[in-house]
């Protein structure tokens, strides 16, 4: 319907959005004055939810240069001439094309990690989508959609929330791109990857994952990013990787949370 107020309307309405937003604002500051946002990691206060000065002295975070392949550190920079790629990731190339990690996965982060994973404590999830969002900027940069890589339902029966998940869905808000959760399944339960060798991690999630219809119709032809927590082998990203290019994605790269320090051993 046209206006006929001559536009005074349309502004009065936008005033009006501007003052509920300098009011929410406002509210925000005063409730953070009574009770300051906490530390994920401590009751201490912290200027914003976050990590205590001391605990984020301790988190490695990886800085370049990086393996282009599977994100581990190099120790030095070789310069423009330089591989981009460890030995390992040149002699046998993972089926994503990419890796980036957040930080090593040690004694300072493995705590964070599994107090978010196997603790229930959700309001990590932003945080390290924060961490990744800076470590993966050049693959967010070329990436289509954001898929997490999923658990087996029994599994997310017994642990209530998908944490590979919960981290994606605000990185791929902040990020501008499409999240796809339901596209790719876990589609029989795993054995728990803890304590087998890289060859019974690989075995152990083979066949493990799979494509769903819907899916598919939402992958094909496009690039993706798979997100989860920990890197250590590669074997569960390997395999879902696999199962995302057969099903039509066009590329596929992966961003975690964490990897261990090591980079890969050459392929015996």
């Amino acid at each position: 319907m046209p206006s006929y107020d001559g536009g005074w309307s349309d502004g009065w309405k936008a005033a009006g959005d501007r003052l509920g937003l300098a009011a929410r604002s406002l509210g925000r500051g005063v409730a953070d004055l009574i009770l300051p946002p906490l530390a994920h990691d401590s009751p201490e206060a912290t200027a914003s939810a976050g990590l205590t000065p001391g605990a984020w002295s301790r988190v490695v975070f990886l800085e370049a240069p990086v393996c282009d392949g599977c994100g581990a550190a190099f120790d030095h920079d070789g310069g423009v001439f330089a591989a981009d790629r460890c030995p390992a990731c040149l002699a046998a190339p993972y089926a994503f094309g990419r890796g980036r990690a957040a930080c090593v996965y040690d004694e300072a982060s493995r705590g964070l990690i599994l107090k978010f994973k196997h603790g229930d404590q959700q309001q990590f999830a932003p945080l390290f989508a924060r961490w990744i969002s800076r470590s993966a900027a050049e693959l967010l940069a070329d990436a289509d959609a954001v898929v997490p890589v999923p658990l087996h339902r029994m599994r997310l029966l017994s642990r209530r929330f998908n944490q590979a998940a919960e981290v994606a869905r605000p990185l791929a808000r902040s990020s501008g791109l499409d999240y796809l959760p339901d596209a790719l399944v876990r589609a029989r339960p795993t054995d728990s990857q803890g304590g087998k060798s890289a060859r019974g991690r690989r075995m152990n999630v083979r066949t493990a994952f799979a494509v769903t219809e819907a899916g598919r119709r939402r992958i094909k032809g496009r690039h993706l990013l798979l997100v989860d927590d920990v890197l250590t082998t590669g074997a569960t990203a390997e395999a879902c990787a696999r199962t995302l290019l057969a099903a039509g994605a066009r590329a596929v790269d992966l961003a975690v949370i964490a990897r261990v320090r090591n980079a890969r051993e050459l392929p015996r």
